[in-house]
């Protein structure tokens, strides 16, 4: 969770909420707030030793066309006593500081021309060596499938715009519509993570053969299933034009509008028979 602008007054009664209530958070943040030592704690961590290095895969970013890329990561953590602001002073039950963990994020870069990646994660969670750090580091990561799952939540099942006028059939659309938006991401993933297996991990028989029926314009099916991978292709190209190889593998909006085509012909061939 990153709030927008940073965080500040309602953050910190979040904050304060969740340590009486034994509830753990991790954000990341933005602004650079006084220690209890009047030191600001974006500025010391920076000068903390290296605690590790962890490998990972950082995500395409279509919007500045950057391609998916695989990144070092040096991780560095420290524990400080944060001042809270003045204008809480009112607040009776609040303490005049909060005591946190911060562990800093940045990416190693070595002659590439783009902004590396750079994050400052705060937690309330232990965090007393590099292992500790880098579970909880593991835990933003984890960030980018929440924001996917969210997005064909959203724009694919367009989940705000029910229009029910009682909270129990909107949490009963909410949970069947958050019940496909994982479908699709299941879909999504386990064609990348493992392409090799057969399409019927996640499609019915008639479902694969209307599937590579229909993507290659032929009325006869094959006898045995491809893989998964190949089915996610054949979404793709239902849900938009071919892609080139250095396309890189489909999207999740590629994928939503390639099975809402397909299901449709299956509904279809399902009323003509």
């Amino acid at each position: 969770m990153r709030p927008r602008g940073g965080y500040g007054v309602k953050s910190d009664e979040l904050f304060d909420a969740a340590d009486r209530e034994g509830q753990a958070f991790l954000i990341r943040i933005v602004q650079n707030r006084n220690t209890v030592e009047n030191e600001k704690i974006l500025d010391e961590i920076r000068k903390k030793r290296c605690a590790g290095k962890v490998k990972t895969v950082i995500p395409r970013d279509s919007r500045r066309g950057l391609k998916e890329r695989e990144a070092v990561l040096q991780i560095r953590h420290c524990s400080f006593a944060i001042k809270r602001p003045q204008i809480l002073n009112k607040i009776k039950h609040l303490e005049s500081s909060q005591e946190v963990n911060v562990i800093y994020v940045k990416e190693e870069l070595k002659g590439k021309a783009i902004e590396p990646i750079e994050w400052f994660l705060m937690t309330n969670e232990p965090v007393e060596d590099y292992e500790a750090a880098y579970e909880k580091a593991v835990w933003y990561m984890r960030r980018w499938k929440i924001e996917q799952f969210h997005y064909v939540l959203k724009s694919g099942c367009a989940i705000e715009k029910l229009q029910e006028h009682s909270m129990g059939k909107t949490t009963t659309l909410v949970l069947m519509y958050s019940i496909i938006a994982a479908a699709i991401l299941n879909i999504t993933y386990i064609a990348r993570i493992h392409p090799q297996l057969p399409c019927t991990v996640c499609f019915e028989e008639d479902e694969w053969k209307v599937l590579y029926c229909t993507a290659n314009k032929t009325k006869k099916p094959p006898e045995k299933p491809y893989t998964i991978a190949e089915a996610v292709t054949y979404l793709s190209w239902l849900g938009g034009p071919k892609r080139a190889p250095s396309d890189g593998p489909p999207g999740v909006k590629t994928i939503w509008i390639g099975l809402d085509k397909l299901n449709t012909l299956l509904a279809f061939k399902e009323w003509l028979a």
